[in-house]
């Protein structure tokens, strides 16, 4: 028991090292640039203004790798994004000491460990994208989903699989929403030293931007449930297909139009985060 809390105690100093702390607020800042150029391509989308970029976490490298500094700004993006997940790596051996405990205790271990590795995964998967657009070798994600996808379903039971897959992500959208709608986000930030005007600030941008980064989770699911009812990996689209299909729907611009701001208000939250690190 005294070894686990001695691991669990090792783990939580590193997660919150000073030095990895200022790499992973320097990834936080890269997710919200991220998610700020991702908007601005939802917007050029739904006004009919759309280039060759999808508009996705791809379409948003590549814009910034064809910007004067994009080769270094890439690096920076990347490397931080890394740093995020180490971070979020170091918060799952840190919660490790609690999954042997029981009741509550357990229960809250399993949660803030199974959170911190989802995250992990997400921010690494990124931050390797981003670096690969730095060495000049990206490429769509939306691609890469669809041939993920078709490679699954052609397993036994992949139907089964990639079905289970967009439930997941439909189930992080909804997650998503909800955490907007009841304030949630507020205690993944330490806004106490901040004034009430900064605060309410952070509060209208955590309500606008985790709904709307939470419907666009609930149409990627959505594609990717639809391509396992139908068997067909060209439907698993990524975002920007996401956001294309919503872009047909009646009043199709100006619902792509509110989910972009939303996707750019979460991106903005990502700022506060980084200005405000929650304090444990």
């Amino acid at each position: 028991m005294n070894a686990r809390r001695t691991a669990g105690s090792a783990a939580g100093q590193a997660a919150h090292s000073d030095a990895l702390e200022h790499l992973a607020r320097v990834g936080l800042i890269a997710y919200g640039v991220v998610h700020l150029l991702v908007a601005w391509l939802a917007l050029q989308l739904a006004w009919g203004g759309g280039g060759g970029e999808p508009a996705d976490q791809s379409g948003a490298l590549a814009t910034l790798a064809e910007t004067p500094v994009g080769g270094p700004l890439l690096w920076v993006v990347g490397l931080g994004l890394v740093a995020l997940a180490a971070w979020q790596a170091a918060e799952v051996a840190r919660w490790r000491h609690g999954w042997s405990a029981s009741g509550e205790d357990r229960k809250k271990a399993l949660w803030k460990s199974g959170k911190a590795l989802a995250k992990a995964v997400v921010y690494g998967a990124l931050g390797v994208l981003a670096l690969r657009f730095a060495t000049g070798g990206g490429q769509s994600s939306g691609g890469q989903q669809q041939q993920t996808a078709a490679g699954v379903l052609g397993w036994p039971g992949g139907q089964w699989i990639v079905g289970a897959a967009g439930l997941v992500v439909i189930g992080i959208g909804v997650h998503h929403v909800h955490k907007g709608l009841s304030k949630g986000f507020l205690k993944e930030i330490d806004t106490s030293r901040s004034d009430a005007r900064a605060r309410r600030l952070v509060t209208r941008v955590g309500q606008v931007g985790y709904p709307g980064k939470g419907v666009a989770l609930l149409l990627v699911g959505g594609l990717v449930v639809w391509a396992a009812v139908t068997y067909d990996p060209q439907k698993a689209g990524g975002l920007d297909a996401a956001l294309r299909t919503l872009q047909q729907a009646p009043f199709g611009w100006a619902l792509l139009t509110l989910v972009a701001i939303g996707i750019a208000a979460f991106g903005v939250f990502c700022f506060a985060r980084a200005r405000y690190p929650e304090r444990r």
